[in-house]
C-alpha cells in the first residue's frame, strides 16, 4: 500500500515554477552564498520584546499565537479572495534587510508563509499624503524614496504587476495595490524596485547587493504594526527567494537554523545560495508537493510516524511553517500518539496551563526532570516519496511552558484550525533547507548555537 500511495505521490508532484515575476538582476558577489542573523521575536533586538515576561511566559504566549497562525494558515490553505497569506502578530522572526542607495536599515518579519516582499515608506509626494502611523503603534523606521537613487515605481504594463493579488492601475502613479490581512491590518501603497543590501556579519559593513528587486513601498497601513515590514520567502514567484534566484548564481535556496527557546543570547541563521545546503550527518529529503492553495506553502506528505518501537500510520499533507511554534497534526495520528507516550513515559501527569496542550508533566526539580528526559522515546516522522525519516529528540517534542511543566507541543488540528503544520519547536536544532529549483526539503539534526557561529565565521571578509 505505501508504494501505491508513492506512486501516486509521485503523479503529483511539481516543481516551484520558474518563471519570476520580478527579476533581480547580476553583478551580484555572492560566492558560496550569505547567511544573515534570524531574530527571534522575544529578543532584546525584537521591537516585540517585552522584558516583564519570563522565559516561560515568552513560550507560553508563543503557543497561544500558534492558534492564530494555524487558523490563519487553514483560511488561506483553502483559498478565500485576494488575502495575504500572514497575519500580524502570529510570527516567530525578524531579519535586518538594508534597502536604498545609500542603504536604510529596516528590521522586517520573516514569514515563509508568504510571498510579498513590502516596506514602509514615506510619502514621495504631496498627491501620496497618508497616515503612516497612528498614536497607537509603536515607532519604526520608514523607508524615503526620495533619499534613493536607484528607486524606480514599476510600470502597470509590467508582469510583475498583473501578477500580484489585489494590484490596480494607475496612469501617473504605477502599479498600486492594497492587502488586506487575516488579523484585519491592511496595507497599500506602490509595487517598486530597488537595490537590497544583507549584512553577512551581524554588526558589519553590507556585503552583498542585489539591484533591481521587485517589493511594495507601502504608503499606509492599518494596524499596530511593529516591524518595518515583511519579508515573504514562500515559494511563490514574487518572494525574495524567488527573485534571488533569477539571475544570479544564488539560486533558489535557503535555509535555517534554529536554537531552542531555552537557549538565551544565542541567534539562529538564515542561510541563502550554497550555503543553504543541508550536508549534516542524518540529513532526510523530501518533495515538496502542490496543495490546494497552489505553489503558496511549504507542503510535504507524512507517511507515519514511530514512537519508540510502535508505529502510526496515517497519510497526510503537512504545512512546514517556521512561524507557527506548535506542531498540528491530524487527530487520527495524534491521540495514539499521545496515549503511547504517556504509557512509555508512565509517570504522573499535571494540569496543563492551556487547554490547547494535552500532555503535560511536572519536572521542577532536576532529579524529575532527568527521569522525565529519559523516559520520553524518540518520535521518527517517516517522509513520503523518498522513504527517508526525520528523527525528533524530546526537545523536537516537548516544551517547558511554565517553569517545572513539560507539556507535549504537538496538537490536534481542529474544525477552526484544520491543516496540519510542522511547526518551530519540532523544527529547532535542525538544519531546514529549501531547494525550490529541485522541488526538495532536508531536514538534519544540528547544534544550531555552533553552526550559527560557524556560518558567520565563514562569512567574514
Amino acid at each position: 500500500m505505501a508504494m501505491i500511495y508513492r506512486a501516486l505521490l509521485l503523479v503529483g508532484i511539481v516543481l516551484t515554477a520558474r518563471l519570476c515575476a520580478c527579476k533581480a538582476h547580476g553583478g551580484v558577489g555572492v560566492g558560496d552564498g550569505f547567511s544573515v542573523e534570524l531574530i527571534h521575536r522575544d529578543s532584546v533586538k525584537s521591537p516585540y520584546h517585552d522584558p516583564a515576561l519570563s522565559a516561560h511566559d515568552r513560550v507560553l504566549a508563543a503557543v497561544r499565537r500558534s492558534t492564530a497562525r494555524a487558523a490563519a494558515l487553514a483560511r488561506s490553505y483553502t483559498g478565500s479572495g485576494v488575502v495575504s497569506e500572514v497575519v500580524e502578530k502570529p510570527f516567530e522572526s525578524l531579519m535586518v534587510v538594508n534597502v536604498g542607495t545609500p542603504p536604510t536599515r529596516m528590521l522586517a518579519i520573516v514569514d515563509t508563509g508568504s510571498n510579498l516582499l513590502w516596506l514602509k515608506c514615506k510619502p514621495r509626494t504631496a498627491a501620496t499624503k497618508c497616515k503612516p502611523r497612528t498614536a497607537a503603534a509603536p515607532p519604526s523606521t520608514m523607508f524615503d524614496p526620495s533619499s534613493s537613487s536607484t528607486f524606480d515605481p514599476v510600470p502597470c504594463y509590467f508582469d510583475a504587476c498583473h501578477a500580484l493579488k489585489g494590484a490596480s492601475c494607475d496612469a501617473s502613479l504605477g502599479c498600486k495595490y492594497h492587502i488586506s490581512y487575516l488579523d484585519g491590518t491592511q496595507t497599500r501603497g506602490l509595487l517598486s524596485t530597488e537595490t537590497f543590501t544583507f549584512n553577512s556579519v551581524p554588526g558589519g559593513q553590507p556585503t552583498v547587493h542585489v539591484p533591481k528587486v521587485n517589493f511594495g513601498c507601502s504608503k499606509s497601513w492599518k494596524g499596530t504594526f511593529a516591524a518595518d515590514g515583511i519579508v515573504g520567502l514562500g515559494p511563490g514567484n514574487g518572494s525574495l527567494i524567488g527573485q534571488l534566484g533569477i539571475g544570479t548564481t544564488l539560486g533558489r535556496r535557503f535555509s535555517y537554523c534554529m536554537v531552542p527557546y531555552y537557549v538565551e543570547n544565542a541567534s539562529s541563521a538564515l542561510n541563502f545560495g550554497a550555503r543553504a545546503a543541508v550536508t549534516e550527518p542524518g540529513a532526510a529529503t523530501t518533495a515538496l508537493i502542490r496543495n490546494k492553495a497552489g505553489a503558496q506553502r511549504y507542503t510535504i506528505v507524512l507517511e507515519s510516524v514511530k514512537v519508540g518501537n510502535s508505529s502510526f500510520e496515517h497519510l497526510s499533507n503537512v504545512i512546514v511553517d517556521s512561524g507557527s511554534v506548535l506542531t498540528f497534526l491530524d487527530k487520527g495520528l495524534i491521540d495514539p500518539i499521545v496515549e503511547e507516550l504517556r504509557r512509555r513515559i508512565g509517570l504522573p501527569t499535571v494540569k496543563s496551563p492551556s487547554r490547547l496542550l494535552q500532555l503535560c508533566y511536572g519536572v521542577s526539580t532536576f532529579a524529575q526532570k532527568y527521569l522525565f528526559e529519559t523516559r520520553v522515546p524518540d518520535m521518527t516522522l517517516y517522509l513520503a516519496v523518498f522513504g527517508e525519516a526525520v528523527t525528533l529528540k524530546v526537545d523536537n517534542t516537548f516544551a517547558e511552558v511554565r517553569e517545572g511543566i513539560m507539556c507535549f507541543a504537538m496538537v490536534p488540528v481542529t474544525k477552526e484550525r484544520p491543516v496540519a503544520v510542522l511547526g518551530h519547536i519540532t523544527q529547532q536544532n535542525m538544519h531546514v533547507g529549501y531547494d525550490l529549483d529541485k522541488g526538495t526539503v532536508t531536514f538534519a539534526p544540528a547544534d544550531c548555537a555552533r553552526s550559527y557561529n560557524s556560518w558567520f565565521k565563514k562569512s567574514d571578509p
